[in-house]
């Protein structure tokens, strides 16, 4: 979420330009997605958001059976959350300066079903869970490639892909970026990965066996990923290929093995504070740097801003740098507020 405020602030974007040319570049192009066939940093944000969503889901489902929590009042209660996730998601792409307009490629819409098919399956084994996810990787790959509908029988070129084609039916539109709301059906792993590696979190097991585990998980997921990547499915993040999914599920769970024994193990949490008001208002502040922030405040606090260091002959790309950190600055104030008031929007 850190990443994700700093990234709308335009930080990013003005790093990216700032070092065109020089050798610090190759590092910041990592800040923005790849335009197509390839994986960068910025492409593992949105499968470790979805990842850690199951993983909060683990120890969610855990607390409410301990508390008596029935199976059926637990499904109303995820089947509202979905509802509502489904509906945010839908606003944040909805209103354009030409009108409304009815879209499915945000996160939140892609979460809103892969939470709920991570919540129906939680309690089958974990066998059975993980060969329902190769089933949904399968079943992408059959629907990309031997779809065969005309105009859209390219599984892995974007605008003639079958994803393509389901967005045709669906918003009557495809995204010009190649995005695609067909995602959802593969990244669905990403959720049920992380409910399972919750559970793993949960067990009886000690802190280093849980730790191997994820670890083996995770490079296994990247060895396979890869090799997938080399010999018959590209890793296309716009598109959620199969190779992309395992690579990037692969990323999530080395980076929670060593969170885990990072701040849980080893103990190292006297600067996690810094994280956690935001987390713990993650869903308030994503919808504020989508509708407010990019919509208002980020234009309103950078008149302010860039006025006064014009005034002072600041030059431009040191003005930009520190108006989007005084962006970012004032949005973490927020959380922090809301966290030292107890005050947590939840769904």
């Amino acid at each position: 979420m850190v990443l994700l405020i700093l990234e709308s602030t335009r930080l990013f974007s003005h790093l990216i330009s700032l070092t065109e040319g020089g050798f610090l570049h190759p590092f910041f192009i990592q800040l923005e997605h790849h335009p197509w066939h390839g994986l960068r940093f910025w492409d593992l944000v949105q499968p470790g958001f979805m990842f850690i969503a199951g993983t909060a889901m683990a120890f969610s489902l855990h607390h409410q059976k301990q508390k008596g929590v029935t199976w059926h009042q637990s499904f109303l209660k995820s089947l509202k959350r979905s509802g509502w996730l489904f509906f945010w998601g839908v606003l944040d792409y909805a209103v354009h300066p030409q009108g409304l307009s009815f879209q499915l490629w945000d996160v939140l819409t892609q979460l809103s079903f892969t939470s709920l098919v991570a919540f129906l399956i939680f309690y089958w084994p974990s066998r059975t869970q993980l060969l329902f996810c190769g089933g949904l990787l399968l079943l992408t790959e059959l629907l990309y490639r031997f779809t065969h509908i005309s105009g859209f029988d390219l599984p892995f070129t974007d605008q003639h892909n079958f994803g393509n084609y389901v967005d045709l039916l669906l918003m009557n539109q495809i995204n010009s970026g190649g995005w695609v709301a067909i995602n959802c059906l593969p990244t669905a792993v990403h959720t049920i990965g992380g409910a399972l590696a919750g559970k793993l979190l949960l067990s009886n097991k000690s802190g280093l066996q849980k730790i191997k585990i994820l670890v083996v998980a995770g490079l296994l997921c990247l060895v396979v990923g890869f090799v997938l990547n080399a010999t018959v499915t590209p890793i296309i993040k716009r598109i959620a290929t199969s190779s992309f999914v395992l690579a990037s599920g692969g990323w999530c769970l080395l980076a929670l093995a060593f969170c885990y024994g990072w701040v849980d193990l080893l103990g190292h949490q006297r600067f996690t504070k810094f994280l956690v008001v935001v987390s713990m208002n993650s869903l308030f502040i994503y919808l504020f740097i989508e509708i407010v922030g990019g919509r208002w405040f980020n234009d309103y606090i950078g008149a302010i801003s860039n006025g006064l260091m014009t005034m002072a002959s600041v030059p431009v790309a040191l003005m930009n740098l520190i108006t989007s950190l005084i962006i970012f600055i004032l949005e973490w104030k927020m959380c922090q507020f809301l966290f030292n008031k107890k005050i947590f929007f939840k769904i």
